[in-house]
């Protein structure tokens, strides 16, 4: 079984609320889970204390346990100087999508 620390949406249309949790990842993202951490609104200014609140002890206890979490959490944590995130690199992100396609036939064709 694995455990993964991810968000679950809440709240009501056009107003999401999100709470962190502890769930198999086999369940749905709504749907059962083991244990919250914390809760997450999206809606407040970046600068308020409120945007995020999480239960660390509890958080590092699961990350000790093995559970892997989101990148949307991962992100809260390297914020939080819990744990480090590696950085992504897709170079071929900023190619536009026509030319990655022109080069990806030029490729197959030589």
């Amino acid at each position: 079984m694995s455990v993964v620390i991810r968000l679950a949406r809440a709240g009501t249309k056009k107003r999401p609320v999100y709470h962190v949790v502890v769930a198999d990842s086999r369940f749905p993202r709504d749907g059962r889970f083991i244990e919250r951490l914390g809760h997450f609104n999206p809606l407040l200014p970046k600068d308020n204390t409120e945007r995020l609140k999480l239960d660390m002890d509890k958080l590092k206890a699961w990350l000790a346990k093995g559970a892997q979490p989101s990148d949307r959490v991962m992100r809260f944590l390297d914020a939080a100087g819990v744990k480090k995130r590696e950085k992504r690199n897709n170079p071929e992100k900023a190619v536009p999508r026509k030319e990655r396609k022109a080069q990806a036939e030029a490729a197959a064709k030589s």
